[in-house]
This record gives C-alpha cells, structure tokens and sequence, in this order.
C-alpha cells in the first residue's frame, strides 16, 4: 500500500511529492504531462528561478524527486479513484492499479479562451493572462485587452500598472457601465465593442487587431481575461464539494469535504494562479498529511507488553 498517490505534475504536486518523500513517506504521482502553462516561454516572479521555463523547472524538480528512494514519478492518467470502506483509495490508472491511503488531487486548471479567431497563434507569446507574470516584459508597449466579461475594466485598470498605452476590445460584448467608458475615456483609453474578425501577427508576435467594422489597430502584445475550468473531474467523482470560486472546499489543512481526499494548487482556486502560489500550497498541504499519517501509525502502532 502507499501512503499518498499524488494526481498532477504542476508546481503543486510536485513540491508536494518532495515534502512527502522528505517526510519518509511513500509517494507515488501521476503525472499526464499535459500541463496548463505548456504554452508558456519563461516563469516570472519565483525568486531564485525568475525566467526559468517550464522544461527548466519540470527537469529541475524530477532531479530533487530522484534523492529520495520513497518517490515514484509515472508518466500515466489516473482514471478513476474508489474510496474503500476501510477508508484507503483504490486508483485506477492506464496501465496498472493500486491502493493508497491519502489522495492529493493537484489537477490544476485549463484556460478557455475568448472566441476570437486565431487566438491561440498569439496566446502564451504575445498574449497573455498574468500581468505579474508576464507584464515587466511588456512594459510601456502599445497593448492590446481583451476582455468579455465583468472583469474587464477591473483588469485593465490594473494593466495600467504596466503601460498606459491601452486599447480595450470587448469582442462584441457589453461589459462596462457608462461610468466605466467614461474613466477610461478621461485617461486616453480606447474602448472597443466591435468584434474582432483577425489577429495578425508573425511567428506568435502580434502585430494588428482587425475588427469587423474595418478599424485595424497596431498592437505589438496583450493581456485576455480568460474562464478557467477543472482540468480533471476525479474531485466530483470522489464528491469532493465545490467552492463559491469553482474550485474545491478545503479546511485550513488542504482536505476537502471527503476524508482523506487533498487537494491543492490551483485546482482549489483560492490563490493566484501563480508557480510559486502553487509550490507553496504543495508543500503545505503535503506537510499537512505527513502529519496525519504520523498521528494515525500512532495510534495503531502500540507495543505490545
């Protein structure tokens, strides 16, 4: 049997997977290398490992990950988790079957994109949905914003922080209030509720935003507001109650509404989206079952006289 089966291979579960080794804990993660930030060309904002892309970190912290002989790294999708009535897990992967007594969920989001066309071309190379992660490296550009929902002006806003240079597109959608218009208005911020017909650019770089009532900006890069969803729905299988946020309810400790089911990472939506958010829920949730793997071998593991 082991200890902890960790399902995800992001920043999250894998901080987790080391503290649990550490921990002398056996740790098997499953990891179906289809990341969320696949797109991304460097990291920002993780001090010690600022502009490290995700092949960087990946390969940097499987090499932590082999120190430790407890840990177990498999390239395989979990497909189902059934929770036993002594209380232990069995999970269910491609390719073989096991039992463990802690589940950690860190399945992490995917990003669902505004429609426009051609929008995937430019998204992790000259658009982007993190002005802390990527907004230093556009700094003062003419930038384009593309927002449909009520978080719009709310997010422009904040792109000001970077450059004042700004063009917000709402692709067709009617998402700001008069007072809004008239804030950006008075500060030299076009807002357009044309829809965008084209992005054009070259080799990812954005270079035009063409709307369907003819108007072509120049924009050399962007910010989008996208919907995040679950990546995986073994939380909902497991019935692991959702928050307000579309993640998942956790106590102070990481374990959601079914005992002995973690979760951690961006999948509860309680933080940032953020490597270093993420690593550091990993670590702490991870802590979190070490200490009650520890408890529970104590109360069974009594001498007998």
């Amino acid at each position: 049997m082991i200890d902890t089966v960790i399902i995800g291979g992001g920043p999250a579960g894998l901080s987790a997977a080391l503290v649990l080794g550490r921990g002398k804990r056996s740790v098997t993660l499953f990891d179906d290398a289809n990341p969320r930030n696949q797109v991304t060309q460097h990291s920002h904002g993780y001090l010690t490992q600022d502009g490290v892309t995700p092949t960087q970190f990946r390969q940097k912290a499987l090499a932590d990950l082999r120190n430790y002989p407890s840990i177990k790294w498999e390239q395989q999708q979990v497909k189902a988790i059934e929770k036993r009535g002594d209380g232990t897990f069995k999970v269910k992967t491609e390719k073989t079957e096991l039992v463990a007594r802690k589940i950690l969920l860190a399945t992490g989001l995917k990003d669902v994109l505004p429609d426009v066309p051609d929008i995937h071309d430019y998204y992790g190379t000259s658009l982007f949905p993190c002005p802390f992660c990527d907004g230093w490296e556009l700094k003062d550009q003419p930038l384009v914003v593309i927002s449909e929902n009520d978080h719009a002006s709310m997010f422009t806003t904040l792109i000001t922080n970077w450059s004042r240079d700004l063009v917000l597109a709402t692709n067709g959608k009617s998402v700001l209030s008069t007072e809004q218009k008239e804030a950006f208005a008075a500060r030299n911020i076009q807002v357009i509720e044309e829809k965008i017909q084209a992005l054009k650019g070259k080799d990812g770089q954005l270079h035009q935003v063409q709307f369907t009532n003819g108007l072509v900006l120049e924009r050399s890069a962007g910010f989008v507001t996208c919907t995040l969803k679950q990546a995986s729905l073994l939380a909902n299988r497991l019935g692991c109650k959702e928050n307000e946020n579309g993640g998942y309810e956790t106590d102070g400790f990481g374990q959601t509404t079914v005992s002995g089911v973690y979760a951690t990472g961006d999948m509860t939506m309680n933080q940032a989206p953020q490597l270093i958010l993420a690593a550091a829920d990993g670590s702490m949730v991870a802590a979190s079952i070490v200490k009650a793997l520890a408890f529970e071998d104590f109360e069974t593991n009594v001498a007998v006289h």
